[in-house]
């Protein structure tokens, strides 16, 4: 599997992952989203399709957005979403963002359109790592 695919993978995994969060294939197979509260937070597309894997994702804070806009490739998302702030990242790109990146663009996307239980259920999971972690190097 292609580098750029294995992110793809990670990131649908981190993005299924996140507090009710629910994959759909409104428009054909080929067509992969993640969802919250019926509001898509990330748009998939497929990792099998004849162009490299890629994603979309909103972005309303001012700085993310316009850091997600400087990765290669990078562009705002059609059908009049990019005006919404939505951002189309390629992975197949050389120096396409770091899947650390890409799943921080992700659950800020998630966070534009989740309910306030979902967050602070994301936050409390956020949190018992953050702990964990000090724990076991404390």
């Amino acid at each position: 599997m292609k580098a750029a695919e294995r992110k793809w993978e990670a990131v649908r995994e981190f993005a299924r992952g996140l507090p009710e969060a629910v994959e759909e294939f409104p428009w054909g197979p080929e067509d992969c989203v993640v969802k919250v509260n019926k509001k898509i937070f990330v748009f998939l597309g497929n990792a099998d399709g004849p162009q490299p894997p890629g994603l979309s994702v909103k972005l309303k804070d001012e700085a993310l957005h316009g850091h997600a806009m400087t990765a290669p490739g990078a562009e705002p998302t059609g059908y009049g979403l990019g005006k919404a702030g939505w951002v189309s990242l390629p992975l197949g790109e050389k120096g396409a963002p770091s899947l650390e990146v890409l799943c921080e663009w992700v659950e800020e996307s998630y966070r534009t359109v989740a309910l306030k239980r979902h967050l602070k259920e994301l936050d409390a999971r956020l949190e018992g790592r953050l702990e964990a972690r000090n724990e076991s190097t404390g």
